[in-house]
This record gives structure tokens, sequence and C-alpha cells, in this order.
């Protein structure tokens, strides 16, 4: 399969301001590509053009969970540029909080961001994506295929993620649709700034990170790479290829270890 040439095509990224997607933008950059930035933070987007400095820089402030918001985005991109080649789903939030002791209103609102906000821009940009034969990426985690205890909204919105890309793939394969399944260790962002807590206030101390929290630059260039070579998955650090193995080798070994691991956020369960 031919590799997939980045000089001058469109890339759009969501969830562009903080820490990933900015490094995202850079990444794709470097290869020559226009780059689409789109983020509810307009402040952040405002920072992010002036920090990059890129010349083909198109920012727009754009709510994910509206799809009307996400479509008007979208068309905006294809106008100005013509179509899109890629687009990276990266926009997410998270929750810390037992099943138990977390409104249903906190997982609805994880779900919006993390699936909903995927699917609209997905489908927003997806005639756009046929057109140029391009490739979707969807940014999940190691809680897109194994649990994860205290981020049971969490993980549910990245395994949803699984299920709709994988299958968005063998339905738009056969015409040339690419789809990149991304899950990574813990990163080093300010994704714990973003959240919730049971109650949908923020959440309180610092996040449990297993192993050695991935650097955001790596993480991008990585994803990059797997753009161009066309990969279906990419696990990106020790951790995530470990629990890869091991959750589909030894399921029970691996939810109590991960529990053991994940002990100082679960600890206040009734």
């Amino acid at each position: 399969m031919k590799a997939r040439e980045l000089d001058s095509r469109v890339v759009v990224v969501t969830g562009a301001a903080g820490g990933l997607g900015r490094e995202l933008c850079v990444a794709f950059a470097a290869r020559g590509a226009r780059i689409a930035a789109l983020d509810v933070d307009q402040p952040a987007l405002e920072r992010l053009q002036r920090e990059l400095a890129l010349p083909e820089l198109l920012a727009l402030r754009c709510d994910l969970s509206d799809q009307q918001q996400c479509s008007a985005a979208l068309a905006e991109v294809v106008q100005r540029w013509g179509g899109i080649d890629v687009l990276v789903n990266n926009a997410g939030i998270s929750h810390r909080s037992l099943f138990a002791q977390t409104d249903p209103a906190v997982i609805r609102r994880v779900m919006e961001v993390n699936f909903f906000g995927a699917v609209n821009a997905t489908h927003a940009a997806l005639p756009a994506l046929l057109e140029r034969h391009g490739t979707v990426v969807a940014i999940s985690s190691v809680a897109g295929f194994a649990p994860l205890a205290a981020r049971s909204g969490y993980a549910a919105s990245k395994h949803a993620l699984h299920g709709l890309f994988e299958t968005i793939r063998a339905e738009y394969g056969d015409r040339g649709l690419d789809v990149l399944l991304v899950c990574p260790g813990f990163i080093a962002t300010a994704i714990a700034a973003a959240h919730l807590g049971g109650d949908g206030s923020s959440a309180q101390g610092p996040r449990t990170v297993v192993g050695e929290a991935l650097a955001p630059a790596l993480v991008a260039r990585r994803v990059v790479k797997a753009v161009e070579q066309r990969r279906q998955l990419l696990l990106v650090g020790r951790v995530a290829w470990l629990a890869w193995l091991v959750s589909r080798l030894a399921p029970r070994w691996y939810e109590r270890t991960m529990v053991r691991r994940m002990r100082a956020e679960i600890n206040s369960r009734p």
C-alpha cells in the first residue's frame, strides 16, 4: 500500500489548543500540511495562533457537541482549502469517580464530548474525506480496550469510539478511507485539569499515572508516522502494549492489577 503523502494536505485537528492537540498541529505542519485547528476555547486558540505562527493555520472555535457548529466549521475548512485529507478526533474530557458516586449527567457529558463530538466531526467531514481518499483518526486510550477504575464514563466513551470507527472502516475502507485508532498510555497533558468529579465539579487531588507519562510531542510524532504508513491501530508506550497483551491473555489478572495500581483513586469506595 502506497504511503500517504502529507505535504500541502489539509489536516483538521479537534481539541487543537490543548497539550496533545497543539503537538499534533506542530507535527503535521512539520510535514508540510495545512492545519485547521478546532477547539471550544477561543482564548487558547488565539494563543495557539500566536505561538505557532504557521503560515497556513485556520483556527476555528467549535463546540463539538453541537452538530450544527461542527458542520459549519468543517464546511469552512472545505471552502478555504477545497477539501479535507485527514481528520484527527482528539478532543476529550474525563472524570475521576467510582460509578456509584457518579451522577449519570457526568457520564453523559463525557460521552457528548468524547464520543458524540467525534461522531459530529466525522459525519460532517466524511464526504470530503471520501472524495480525497483520506484518513480519519480517533485518539482513544488504553481505556478503549480495557477497564479503567474510577473512569467508567471515560472508558465507555473510548470503547464506543472503537466500535464506531471499526465499523466506519468496514463500511468505507473499500472506497479508500483509512481509519486509525490511537491508544496511548498516560500522557503528560493538562487533561487532569479537565477531569470532572462525580457531581460534575472539578475532580480534586492528583490523578494516578501508571508507568511513565508520555510526552505529547512524542505521541504526536507517532500519530503522524502512523497516518503516513496507513496503519489501523497504534499503541503508544510500554504501558499500552502491556495492557493490550495482558488484558487479552489474562483479563482477570489485568483487572486485579489495574485496580491495585489505581487504589489511590478508589479508596473512597463505600
